[in-house]
């Protein structure tokens, strides 16, 4: 495959099969939108859009300016070319339906406008997050239309908003990073067919938590900070940018674990991040890349979503590591999971069974 200026236009006319024309445009109008952000976000506090609203989004989260701004520049780049019927977004409580006059086609969008809006007012590098479904037919979306596990997906992506702008992208067929030319306008690939490490000695979770973690994390954690003195006999490093897409994108070129795993903080929420549009998209991306996702039982592009909403639990990267908390938990719902002794939990966990 020709890397050397081999444009995002270029790339998805090689790739895709004759009668997939349409995912092609729907992709170049993403890419489109992502453009638009960029600009809009690289203003930073020059058009005053930093700072949050005084608003919630339909997650109770309080909304920044921005998140705003991007769910409308999504939404305005991708409603009027034909290939959506619908669209699905954090920042939306329902399904948005394709103004009536608009051509619509045959695949849904569901999208996070910006991963990691917290951080935006710090300048710290955020993201967007996409996933795209196939619908039989062009006729109205509605949730139902959504709500089909992550292994269906046709295509799913982010873009990275850091230094430079990045959109990493699969169709199916791998794992491809394309770096935007900004003299010229285009996305070039630069990235091609990334592999992720099985292997890692990184990982990435928000210890803040630790105090509500279920045993087999608790347990992992332990292992990977006891060092070369532990079971692992080597040396961890820990990293936490809060940003789900600045944390995959490290782990998609250098290997590593992301855990945002279920806990006991609040009983009402079984995970903090979204399935459909957070979850599933980075799922898709890290398996095309050699890696492995899962909710810690559970291979993550297998769930069957119940709302166009949901939360999950999420691990994802270095498939050993992955594969290894998933055994910790399986051992663990058994009853057979091995005692260790913790400086933080004592001798096998916080939760410590009678």
């Amino acid at each position: 495959m020709q890397t050397g200026r081999t444009t995002l236009s270029k790339f998805l006319i090689e790739e895709l099969a004759a009668g997939h024309s349409d995912l092609g445009s729907l992709l170049i109008d993403v890419a489109a939108a992502v453009k638009s952000i960029s600009v809009i976000l690289a203003k930073g506090a020059l058009d005053g859009a930093l700072g949050s609203l005084d608003a919630q989004n339909v997650q109770g989260e309080v909304q920044k300016k921005l998140d705003v701004i991007c769910n409308e520049t999504f939404i305005s780049q991708c409603e009027w070319g034909g290939q959506v019927s619908g669209m699905v977004s954090e920042e939306l409580e329902d399904v948005y339906a394709i103004p009536d006059g608009n051509p619509r086609g045959k695949y849904i969008l569901l999208f996070d406008p910006l991963d990691g809006s917290s951080n935006v007012d710090f300048n710290v590098s955020v993201g967007t997050i996409f996933s795209i479904l196939a619908k039989e037919d062009n006729e109205p979306a509605v949730t139902d239309d959504f709500l089909k596990p992550g292994i269906t997906q046709v295509a799913a992506g982010y873009a990275l908003y850091g230094p430079s702008t990045m959109l990493v992208l699969t169709i199916g067929h791998g794992t491809h990073g394309f770096t935007l030319d900004r003299e010229g306008g285009n996305f070039v690939l630069t990235h091609p067919s990334i592999l992720i490490p099985e292997e890692t000695s990184e990982y990435s979770i928000n210890t803040s938590n630790s105090r509500f973690w279920e045993p087999p994390i608790a347990r992992y954690i332990a292992e990977c900070k006891a060092g070369t003195s532990g079971v692992r006999d080597h040396d961890f490093n820990m990293r936490w940018i809060a940003s789900m897409v600045a944390e995959v994108h490290r782990i998609i070129l250098r290997g590593g674990i992301f855990m945002y795993p279920r806990d006991t903080k609040d009983p009402s929420k079984p995970g903090r991040l979204r399935l459909m549009y957070e979850a599933n998209p980075m799922a898709m991306l890290i398996e095309q890349a050699g890696g492995w996702a899962s909710t810690g039982r559970q291979r993550m592009l297998e769930v069957n979503p119940t709302s166009i909403h949901q939360r999950i639990p999420v691990v994802l990267g270095s498939r050993r590591e992955v594969e290894r908390v998933e055994k910790y938990h399986a051992e663990y719902d058994a009853g057979t999971d091995t005692i260790f002794d913790s400086p933080l939990f004592g001798e096998r966990s916080l939760y410590l069974e009678n």
